[in-house]
C-alpha cells in the first residue's frame, strides 16, 4: 500500500516522504480499516516537527483522524493507533473505539467530525456550561477547530463572536453563523468585543490560539466568564495571572479532550450520538474547505502547520471519492 511516512521530524512539507509499505498488522483488540478519508489537524503538524505530546518512533504515518471502511463494509470514525496513522491506504484502529460514521455526511466530513466537534462540545458543554443566551467569542473562529466550536454555540443558542486573520477568513465566519466578525488584522480586539457587547463582555471564551488572543481574552472575559483553553495554535503558551482572574471573578479550565477516551470513553459515545442527531438536522456540518489526493497530503499538512486554509482540509481516497 502507499502510506506516507517521516523519517526524520522537521517541517511536513519537507519530512513527509510517500512510500510503498506492508500494510500495518492489527495488534490485539485492534482492527484493519481500509481509509476513505483523513482529515487534516494541526496534531499533525506538531507529530512530524516532533513537537507533540506523543512521539510515536520513527518512522511513522500520521493522520489522527479518519473515515474508514470495516473489513465487513461499514462506514466508520477512528483515530488510527501510531504509528500507522491515516495518511495511508490502511490503518490500525482501536475496534472498541470505532464510531459510526454519520449518514448525513460524506467521507471528508465524517472524517472532520470527530476530534474537533468532540472538543467543541466538551469544552462549550461537558465543562463552560455554555447556554442558552449567553456570548461566545471563539478565537480563530474560520479555522477547523474554531469553526466547530461557533456551529456548536449556534446550535445552543448562543450568540458567537469570531476572531479571525483577513478579510478571506472574515468571510468564512460569516458564512459560518457568527453574529459578530472581528478581523484582528484591522481591528482592535478587545475594543470591538467590548463594544459588541455593551462593555459586558464574553460569558465564554473558546481559544484554541494562546499567546497575544489569551491575554485578550483575559481582559474580555464577563462577570463569572468561563475561559476555555483548547491549544497553542498561535505557538506561545501564556502564563495566566491568577490574581486577575480572582479579581474579576473568572474561570480558566483546561480541556484534553483525548484523556476522555480512557476516563470516561462512555461520554465520548454519548457525545457522538449528540453530534450525530445535530448533522442529521443539518444544525452542524464541517466546513471541508479542501479535498485533496493521498499524493498531495504532505503539500496540504504544510498548509495547514502555516495557518494558511480555513475549515478543514482533507485527504480523500480515489476509490472513496470515485
Amino acid at each position: 500500500m502507499q502510506a506516507w511516512q517521516v523519517h526524520e521530524n522537521g517541517e511536513p512539507g519537507e519530512v513527509l516522504r510517500l512510500a510503498d509499505v506492508a500494510r500495518p498488522v492489527p495488534g490485539d483488540g485492534q482492527v484493519l480499516l481500509r481509509v476513505r478519508a483523513a482529515n487534516i489537524n494541526f496534531p499533525d503538524a506538531l507529530l512530524c516537527r516532533g513537537q507533540y505530546q506523543v512521539r510515536p518512533p520513527l518512522p511513522f504515518t500520521p493522520g489522527v483522524e479518519i473515515c474508514g471502511e470495516t473489513e465487513d463494509g461499514r462506514r466508520v470514525i477512528a483515530n488510527p493507533a501510531l504509528p500507522h496513522g491515516g495518511f495511508a491506504e490502511y490503518a490500525v484502529a482501536d475496534a472498541a473505539a470505532l464510531l459510526p460514521a454519520p449518514d448525513a455526511l460524506d467521507d471528508a466530513e465524517a472524517a472532520a467530525l470527530h476530534i474537533g466537534y468532540q472538543t467543541g462540545w466538551f469544552g462549550l458543554h461537558r465543562r463552560a456550561g455554555l447556554e442558552a443566551g449567553e456570548t461566545l467569542l471563539v478565537h480563530a473562529a474560520a479555522g477547523g477547530v474554531g469553526s466547530a466550536a461557533v456551529q456548536l454555540g449556534k446550535a445552543v443558542g448562543a450568540t458567537v463572536i469570531g476572531v479571525v486573520g483577513g478579510p478571506a477568513k472574515a468571510a468564512v465566519a460569516r458564512e459560518l453563523g457568527c453574529d459578530v466578525v472581528i478581523d484582528r488584522r484591522a481591528e482592535d480586539v478587545v475594543a470591538a468585543v467590548r463594544e459588541a457587547t455593551g462593555g459586558r463582555g464574553a460569558d465564554v471564551v473558546y481559544d484554541p490560539v494562546g499567546g497575544e488572543a489569551y491575554t485578550q481574552s483575559a481582559k474580555v472575559v464577563a462577570f463569572e466568564g468561563r475561559i476555555i483553553v483548547v491549544g497553542f495554535a498561535g505557538g506561545t503558551i501564556p502564563s495566566p495571572a491568577l490574581n486577575h482572574a480572582l479579581v474579576k471573578n473568572y474561570s480558566i479550565m483546561g480541556l484534553h479532550w483525548g484523556l476522555y477516551n480512557t476516563k470516561n470513553p462512555k461520554l465520548v459515545q454519548h457525545c457522538h450520538e449528540q453530534l450525530t442527531e445535530l448533522a442529521a438536522r443539518r444544525a452542524i456540518k464541517p466546513l471541508v474547505s479542501e479535498r485533496v489526493p493521498l499524493s498531495g497530503a504532505a503539500a496540504a499538512v504544510q498548509k495547514v502547520a502555516d495557518g494558511l486554509t480555513t475549515g478543514r482540509v482533507a485527504v480523500v481516497m480515489e476509490e472513496a471519492a470515485a
